[in-house]
Order: structure tokens, then C-alpha cells, then sequence
């Protein structure tokens, strides 16, 4: 499968320049990742961007729909296996109960921000329009960090792919609004382990504003101000309506070590292990 991918990257593109539309966080970094078993290194990418293993990081694992978390769960221990040491859980259904003075205070002295998998229409009937969003906002304004794989990943997004409370294949569902972390950008996950690589066109088609991005499984994006730097281990498929690939393709793709530009959608490649190279030329 891996040589009909790679050869997409050699096809250059036929674009012009655009005006600035996609902003990530002007201070901290996001670090979103598709999903998967694996993706050990970008955990540990996260932890670093968090404050190193003694920070603060909150893990509010709501996408997952159990009744209750506790700090013993495996949504924990998996940070902890990579070495965070200290951990709390925030974690609720219930809007009014995010919204009570003091529910949001343990972000105030976080370092970093987890959101594991589950469905991402969870985060957002809990947890938009509430203090919770507001100390997200607040912790990425003082430079902190905040991760997220799968659902964790797509909430990210303005536009919440898979939001559909009826099932997880729905692109365009009841549910679209995203935390807008990333502003104009719809984010999808498992792309190629479950052969979703073709989904998100019809997201793009509907909402040419959009810039999509999705996700293979152990492979994230590091936002920080307007770049996004591709870590993990296969692939990023980008979607731009307005930014079409030579032979028709609707999507090219990015490896480990590329960089997109979320103000131009221009996306690099480092040479020779000492600069970016503009990729794929024109």
C-alpha cells in the first residue's frame, strides 16, 4: 500500500497564493494525533510541550462515554507509562456542572490539556460555551499545550467532523461545531487505517472555506502559530477545495518531518536534514 502512497508526493501542485484563513494558537502548541494503539512518540512530544514530566496535565477523557473516570484508568496510565507524573482527571456530562465556579480551576495550574478517544460530540455537548473552553483558551494563551488523539483530535477543529450522535460515519452530522482551536480547519482520524482517505472531500465540497486535514493512526500535527509540523509514523492528507493536484487528486499527503504553513497551506520539506524546501514545487 505504502508505494501507490508515496508516489501522490512527487504530483505538483496547481495553486496560487492565499490571503491568511487558518490561525492556530499565536502562544502554546496543540498536538493532534489520529488515533491508533501506538504514538508513543507524540504522547511523549506532548508531555515535553506540557512542561516535562513533572507538570501539571489534565486529562478529561468525556469522549469516552463511561459513566465515571478515575485517576486509575487506562486514559491515565498511558500518560503515565510515558512518564507524566502528575495527573488529574476533569471529567462530566452535564454542561451546567462544567459551567459551576471552580470545576475549570485545575487547568489554571496545568501545563497541558489530553483529551483521549471516544466520540467527539461528547466534548462538545459537555464543554462548549463553558469556563472549561475559556481556560483552554487561557492555558494556550501562557504557552502551555493541549493534546488530543481521535475524537480528541477531530474537536480540535472549527468544524467537527463525525459529529453525528447516530454513528461515527457521518461527516456532516447533527453535531459540527468544533472547540475552534484551529480556526477554519476540519480535522479527520484513522484516515488510512480505516480507508477514510476519501471522506473528507464532500466536507470541503460543502464548505469551501474549510481547510481539511486527516490523520493516519500514530501520526499527529504540532500547531504552533501558524505551522504545523507532521510527527509519528505515516501520514497527513490535506484538503484544500481551492488547491488541486495536477492529475485531479483531491487530497496530497505529508510524511514525518514535512511542515505546513496554515497561512499560505504552502507545505515544506526538509532537505537534507538542514532546510525547508518549498514541496511539492509547482
Amino acid at each position: 500500500m505504502r508505494r501507490p502512497l508515496a508516489l501522490l508526493l512527487v504530483v505538483p501542485l496547481l495553486a496560487s497564493p492565499l490571503p491568511a484563513q487558518v490561525v492556530g494558537p499565536a502562544n502554546g502548541s496543540l498536538v493532534i494525533m489520529g488515533g491508533g494503539p501506538g504514538g508513543d512518540d507524540v504522547i511523549r512530544r506532548f508531555i515535553e510541550l506540557s512542561g516535562g514530566p513533572d507538570a501539571r496535565i489534565v486529562v478529561i477523557p468525556t469522549a469516552g462515554g463511561n459513566p465515571t473516570y478515575d485517576a486509575d484508568g487506562p486514559e491515565t496510565n498511558r500518560l503515565r507509562q510515558l512518564g507524566a507524573r502528575n495527573l488529574v482527571v476533569l471529567h462530566t456530562y452535564d454542561r451546567a456542572e462544567a459551567s459551576k465556579p471552580g470545576f475549570a480551576d485545575p487547568i489554571r495550574t496545568a501545563g497541558g490539556v489530553w483529551f483521549p478517544g471516544g466520540r467527539q460530540w461528547r466534548l462538545a455537548d459537555s464543554y462548549l460555551d463553558t469556563p472549561v473552553l475559556t481556560e483552554l483558551r487561557a492555558l494556550l494563551a501562557r504557552g502551555g499545550s493541549i493534546g488530543g488523539t481521535s475524537a480528541g483530535a477531530s474537536i480540535m477543529g472549527s468544524f467537527m467532523v463525525r459529529g453525528d450522535t447516530r454513528n461515527n460515519t457521518t461527516m456532516m452530522g447533527d453535531h459540527v461545531v468544533g472547540f475552534g482551536l484551529v480556526q477554519n480547519m476540519a480535522i479527520d482520524q484513522h484516515v488510512l487505517r480505516r480507508n477514510r482517505q476519501h471522506d473528507m472531500i464532500e466536507v470541503i465540497e460543502a464548505h469551501p472555506e474549510l481547510f481539511g486535514v486527516g490523520l493516519d493512526e500514530n501520526t499527529a500535527i504540532v500547531v504552533r502559530g501558524d505551522t504545523a509540523e507532521v510527527i509519528g509514523q505515516t501520514y497527513l492528507m490535506v484538503y484544500d477545495n481551492r488547491r488541486m493536484l495536477a492529475n485531479g487528486g483531491r487530497f496530497y499527503m505529508l510524511q514525518p518531518g514535512d511542515k505546513l504553513n496554515l497561512n499560505t497551506r504552502e507545505p515544506s520539506r526538509r532537505i537534507d536534514g538542514l532546510r525547508l524546501e518549498p514541496w511539492p514545487r509547482p
